[in-house]
């Protein structure tokens, strides 16, 4: 949870209502006032957004190893088998 500090600061916005609203009931059915849900909702997206936006560097040859550990089969395992073995709730 995001805890404000003496030194916040303050931001203002326009908002339609629908979506105030939509925010409201979010925040309510979590337990939090407004500004924590909105606070908490635009950290976590500020911090996705960030990381999508992280690069490794590999060489050529890094790189193909990492292709082919992707085209690779999966190991047999007793675990993989069971899962592939089972069948799905929606079937």
């Amino acid at each position: 949870m995001i805890e404000m500090m003496e030194s916040s600061k303050s931001i203002n916005l326009r908002i339609k209502p629908d979506i105030q609203n939509l925010i409201d009931q979010a925040a309510e059915v979590t337990g939090k006032t407004r500004t924590e849900f909105m606070l908490e909702a635009s950290h976590r997206e500020a911090i996705n957004t960030l990381l999508d936006r992280c690069w490794i560097p590999v060489d050529a040859t890094m790189y193909e190893q990492f292709l082919d550990a992707l085209n690779a089969p999966p190991t047999p395992s007793p675990n993989l088998q069971r899962l592939l073995a089972t069948r799905s709730p929606w079937e």
